[in-house]
């Protein structure tokens, strides 16, 4: 049989030692070689395999081996290598006789990975030595670009760009996680951090959903919206239906939350009329909270009219100024 050589590729999001059985077969049964030291090339001497670490040419240290005992196994790094692949292929594509080339995945990113990744670029970003005017930051500061980036969100959402919109969740994601490694400063009694935050997520998500995570009935869509506010008002105890809403939303956006909460309930509270109302600007308020009534009543967006609206406009302002 041809001299065979196993490139063993391994998830640096996980602890070193967590590999298949496979993984853990060819280690123990042939020679180990690797390009530096690691975690993974510890864990794999304490298991009782032997490891060599190259320094130099490791092409001609992995033929050599292969050659001297059928199996050599190269033990990626965490980049996984490429270049000592690309090289050993060429060598081999050349001089077909020498070995055969087999990869092997000893374990495998978990789905989520890399957010473990953004988490620690945000903490290299964040910690001394780092970026500055991050470290220089609070969550009061980057409250408007937490909006920003929403907004931006929503824009790409508005425009059908799942590529826009891949792009700006991130710039989301870059929010949460510096604010989270931001909460990581603050006194202890204070202190939180990103796996408070995804801590929080999971546990409301099981709570909330028990037609997945428990043995309640998955009735309509009606009916699981409907429990999922029974056991929202149960965790919250909140005094008033209001409670809750986001008063930092744009005022057209509120009243039609508002609006819908008092409809939720059943509360037939009439607004204000706005030939009742004696200064200007409130008499403006009163026609625009029952145009968004109105719409509400007609199962229209008021936000999303508007929008569409100004975006019209703008379209026929840019549209005279070329003119």
């Amino acid at each position: 049989m041809p001299a065979r050589i196993v490139l063993l590729v391994t998830s640096p999001r996980l602890p070193a030692g967590l590999l298949t059985a496979a993984a853990w077969d060819v280690v123990r049964r042939h020679p180990v070689l690797a390009g530096a030291e690691s975690e993974l090339t510890t864990a794999v001497r304490v298991a009782g395999a032997e490891v060599t670490v190259v320094d130099g040419r490791a092409t001609q240290a992995l033929l050599d081996a292969a050659a001297a005992h059928g199996v050599a196994v190269w033990l990626a790094g965490p980049a996984g290598d490429e270049s000592l692949a690309r090289e050993l292929g060429l060598r081999l594509a050349r001089e077909p006789g020498l070995a055969e080339l087999e990869l092997m995945y000893g374990s495998w990113d978990p789905p989520g990975a890399r957010l473990l990744d953004a988490v620690a670029v945000m903490d290299r970003l964040a910690s001394p030595g780092g970026d500055p005017w991050k470290r220089a930051q609070t969550h009061r500061s980057l409250a408007g670009f937490l909006i920003e980036e929403c907004y931006e969100a929503y824009d790409a959402i508005s425009a059908g760009d799942t590529d826009a919109l891949r792009e700006e969740l991130g710039d989301v994601l870059l929010q949460v996680v510096l604010h989270a490694r931001l909460a990581e400063e603050l006194p202890e009694e204070q202190r939180w951090s990103v796996d408070d935050v995804a801590g929080g997520l999971v546990d409301k998500m099981v709570r909330r959903n028990p037609h997945v995570f428990a043995d309640a009935e998955a009735g309509t869509l009606e009916e699981i919206e409907a429990s999922w506010e029974r056991i929202k008002r149960a965790e919250k105890a909140r005094d008033s239906v209001l409670d809750g809403i986001a008063l930092s939303q744009p005022a057209l956006a509120l009243a039609a939350k508002i609006l819908e909460r008092a409809g939720r309930v059943g509360l037939a509270v009439p607004p204000p009329l706005a030939d009742s109302q004696v200064d200007p600007e409130a008499r403006l308020g009163a026609g625009l909270l029952a145009t968004v009534a109105a719409a509400r009543e007609a199962g229209l967006d008021p936000e999303a009219a508007l929008r569409r609206a100004a975006l019209a406009y703008a379209d026929a302002v840019r549209a005279a100024e070329k003119a």
